[in-house]
Order: structure tokens, then C-alpha cells, then sequence
């Protein structure tokens, strides 16, 4: 009895050193995949939820995350906000799962920043924009370069006609915290 119940004693031991082996195995291999993981693609898997986003000079944009591009989300707070991805310092309660980037429609991870800008542009819709210093610009977007976009100030209350733009303003992309779009356009 004493020989088998050692052999018994080896036998767990083995199988405990295999499982301990294994567990660490999978330990490593999920934080190298998550090594992998963007918060772009764990943001895509949550389109359509409640998100709450704490942004460069401590703004906060909470509500619907609608669309997520290469470098910019859109998020309905009821108003309708492109947040570029560079100015978003964290997100609250984030759900852990990711999009695969295989599972990325090309389309979507084409739209970059300019794409968003140049489309608000076409449908000549006012906006505010805030700057990362807090000072805001409000106006139609006018010209959107690749790095830049050209804002003709107006009150926004006014058609963004030559008599009522008071100036035109260039905004670099990285000084901009939010875009809010104030309407949907002139008729």
C-alpha cells in the first residue's frame, strides 16, 4: 500500500505541476493578445451603448457612442459631438471585450478625422468646436485640410453668408477637444 499511495503522492504531483504550467502558460498568450488590443476596437464593440468620456482640460462627453472612425468617435448627448480620439484621456466602466480588427469594416477604418470634418463641411452645418485650452470656435466649417480646418465665424444664429462672417479661423486637429454639431444644416 505505501508504494502505491507514493505513486498516487507523483501522479498529483505531475498533474498539478502540468496544470500550473498550462495556467501560465494561458496567462502569458492572453497578455500578449491584449498587448494587441486598441481602445479604438474596444470602443467599436461598444457602438450603440452609454459611454462616458473624460477629455484633455478635464471635459467630459457622456451619451451614445454612434460611430467610432480611424481617429475620431461620435457620440449623441442629445447633440451630436466628434470627439477626436487624441483627446479622449479615459473612458468610465468600459466593457472589456474588443472588436476584432479583422472584423473592422474597411470603410469604417478609412473615415479618418478629415473624413468627419470635410463631411459636417459638405452639409455646411454649425458648429462649435472646443479648443484644448477651453476657448471655443463657433462658425461653419469652411475648408478641411489634412491636419487643419478652416472655420468661418458667425453668429450661429446667422447663415454663414460673406456679410455675416466676421473672420475665418484656422484650427489645428490637435488642439481640438470636441466638435458639437449645433444644427443640421441651412436651407
Amino acid at each position: 500500500m505505501r508504494w502505491s499511495d507514493l505513486f498516487d503522492d507523483l501522479e498529483g504531483q505531475a498533474e498539478a505541476l502540468g496544470r500550473a504550467e498550462l495556467d501560465a502558460e494561458v496567462a502569458d498568450r492572453t497578455r500578449a493578445e491584449i498587448g494587441h488590443i486598441t481602445l479604438l476596437n474596444r470602443l467599436r464593440s461598444n457602438v450603440g451603448r452609454q459611454v462616458s468620456l473624460r477629455l484633455s482640460g478635464s471635459a467630459r462627453v457622456v451619451g451614445t457612442l454612434d460611430r467610432v472612425g480611424a481617429d475620431w468617435l461620435l457620440v449623441t448627448t442629445p447633440s451630436e459631438v466628434v470627439v477626436p480620439m487624441a483627446a479622449v484621456c479615459s473612458v468610465a466602466d468600459l466593457p472589456l471585450g474588443a472588436l476584432s480588427p479583422e472584423a473592422v469594416p474597411v470603410v469604417a477604418s478609412r473615415l479618418t478625422m478629415s473624413s468627419a470634418l470635410r463631411a459636417i463641411s459638405i452639409d455646411r452645418a454649425r458648429v462649435t468646436v472646443v479648443l484644448t485650452d477651453g476657448s471655443t470656435v463657433s462658425g461653419t466649417p469652411d475648408r478641411v485640410g489634412s491636419d487643419f480646418v478652416d472655420i468661418a465665424v458667425h453668429h450661429l444664429d446667422e447663415a454663414p453668408r460673406p456679410a455675416a462672417v466676421t473672420m475665418r479661423t484656422t484650427v489645428a486637429y490637435a488642439a481640438i477637444t470636441r466638435v458639437t454639431r449645433e444644427s443640421a444644416g441651412w436651407d
